[in-house]
């Protein structure tokens, strides 16, 4: 069983006790593990950053990805995901452009740390703040998937802070301009 941080990161109750689609994507017992944070920034901008992981996983760059940095810029055509993408460890199932993805673990991800899913959504709070949510699913019973909590607890908290700092940071900038449009997916 697999407690504390390590389950729910900055989660409300409500985040917690919702259903996401990648709840749906594993047979059997399973973990579920919710992670949260507050952006102030409108949930256009934040999509669109949360979008940029198709490009780079904004965790610890010399870890997950072997010491080069995430971009701070936007890369173009980025939001533009499509169900059959890899994406991280996932191949995404489900989108819904402008609020969530979905995913479920692709073969050489399950070999590793076994079965997942997960979901990453956006949820507008009012015009200027969102929160940028993730709800990750494991096969429970294995020694693997709490070792696996507690390390994703690390990585994900990382990825999620940076994303929310862009996305912030990008707000603050273009709103000056009007120009929040240009990122709506």
């Amino acid at each position: 069983m697999i407690r504390g941080w390590a389950r729910n990161w900055g989660a409300t109750s409500a985040e917690v006790t919702r259903t996401y689609p990648a709840d749906n994507y594993l047979a059997g017992p399973v973990e579920r593990l919710t992670r949260a944070v507050t952006v102030r920034a409108p949930a256009p901008v934040a999509y669109r950053w949360l979008c940029q992981t198709a490009v780079a996983p904004y965790s610890y760059d010399w870890i997950d990805h072997w010491g080069r940095r995430s971009p701070r810029i936007l890369t173009p055509g980025a939001e533009k995901l499509a169900a059959g993408q890899q994406l991280m460890v996932f191949t995404l199932v489900d989108i819904e452009p402008g609020h969530q993805f979905s995913g479920r673990s692709f073969p050489a991800a399950e070999r590793l740390f076994g079965p997942l899913a997960g979901t990453y959504a956006i949820e507008p709070l009012d015009d200027q703040n969102c929160r940028l949510i993730c709800r990750l699913v494991l096969g429970s019973g294995r020694f693997g998937a709490t070792l696996l909590a507690w390390g994703d607890f690390v990585m994900m908290r990382r990825q999620l802070l940076n994303l929310k700092g862009l996305a912030e940071r990008d707000a603050r900038t273009l709103a000056g301009f009007g120009a929040m449009t240009e990122l709506t997916p």
